[in-house]
């Protein structure tokens, strides 16, 4: 993982809740459609968000956006030593970011190559409570 500045993540709320993150390197898709699903769940409550990735029609983008989802609110969860409560979480930041591009190169007429670009992207996700919305 790389390193992120601890103070713009483990930033204690007033109420003592802490934001918390969940990080998916080098992910096999492009980033654009990624950010097509990332784009329809932000500033989304965290329930209301896994119902509209599972009826997603991109399908593998929002499986694995939902498994990181899940992720972000077990790491919540842990730090803060209790489960969440209905409509306590939302999703306050989440980005994407392209990866590595693995290049390729396809035969084509007259000796010539076309290039191939196998993108990668890394996904950062945030979840904090909805009353420190307010707070702030």
């Amino acid at each position: 993982m790389s390193k992120v500045n601890n103070n713009t993540i483990n930033r204690t709320k007033a109420d003592g809740t802490i934001s918390c993150f969940a990080k998916l390197n080098d992910v096999p898709t492009s980033p654009r459609k990624m950010r097509l699903v990332v784009d329809n769940i932000r500033g989304m409550e965290v329930n209301r968000a896994l119902g509209v990735l599972r009826f997603s029609s991109r399908k593998v983008a929002a499986l694995r956006i939902e498994k990181l989802l899940r992720s972000a609110i077990a790491n919540w969860e842990q730090t803060n030593g209790r489960k969440t409560e209905e409509g306590e979480l939302y999703i306050s930041r989440v980005f994407v970011d392209a990866g590595a591009t693995l290049k390729r190169l396809r035969p084509a007429p007259q000796g010539r190559g076309y290039r191939i670009r196998k993108r990668s992207n890394h996904v950062t996700l945030f979840v904090d409570t909805l009353n420190n919305e307010n707070k702030d």
